[in-house]
């Protein structure tokens, strides 16, 4: 009797530490299992990271590179902005009494930096001077639009300005206003050759409103 109790200890013994032993095993498989999980889980972890990196400093290189383009565009357009007009003609072209026409020479600016392109044009703004053979001057400033029809340029415009008449035509008022057509063709790289038609008058307000149309030979530069 008290041997078969004592074996039967015995087996509960052995049976407790089986389980046991088995329970770490388990526990150990799954430990080495989670851990190379871990490893792989880590791995993957650092070539995303390294990949988003890569990523980064692509975006980067391309921000610049087009940052760049944009500024070297800039400086292009810059080289470029000032648009200068020489012109010599003819003052007072339709003169029916015969003794104010005479001879005109002309500078005219423009800044193309300042233009607006709009559906009925490319509009900006025009500064200019002329004085004739007889000391007449004008000042002006206004706006000029420009239509290109491939190498053939079409440019209306508009300008109020000072006048004075010196030893030639009286027009009636200090203030005038010239409306121009201009007509170029480009000759070679920014630069224009072209004629012009102007028509100048104070449209009523002075004491007397003779006018004067004009003409002249144009050529432009940009620089």
């Amino acid at each position: 009797m008290k041997l078969k109790f004592l074996a039967t200890v015995f087996i509960i013994l052995f049976a407790n530490n089986l389980l046991f032993a088995s329970g770490n095993f388990i526990k150990c498989k799954f430990w080495c299992k989670d851990k190379e999980e871990n490893k792989i889980l880590n791995k993957e972890k650092k070539k995303v990271n390294e990949n988003f990196i890569q990523c980064k400093f692509n975006c980067k290189d391309k921000k610049a590179k087009k940052k760049k383009k944009f500024q070297e565009k800039n400086v292009k357009l810059n080289d470029d902005n000032n648009n200068i007009l020489v012109y010599a003609g003819t003052f007072d072209t339709i003169d029916k009494e015969g003794d104010d026409k005479t001879g005109l020479l002309g500078i005219e600016h423009k800044n193309e930096n300042l233009y607006r392109d709009t559906w009925l044009g490319k509009f900006s703004p025009t500064t200019g001077v002329f004085i004739t053979r007889k000391s007449s001057v004008y000042l002006y400033s206004g706006i000029e639009v420009d239509y290109n029809l491939g190498p053939i340029n079409i440019s209306p415009s508009f300008a109020p300005g000072y006048y004075e008449a010196g030893d030639g035509k009286n027009l009636g008022s200090a203030l005038e206003f010239k409306s121009e057509v201009k007509i170029g063709v480009d000759l070679f790289e920014n630069a224009n050759l072209g004629y012009s038609y102007s028509h100048i008058s104070n449209n009523e307000w002075g004491d007397i409103n003779p006018g004067t149309d004009n003409q002249s030979i144009t050529f432009s530069k940009k620089f």
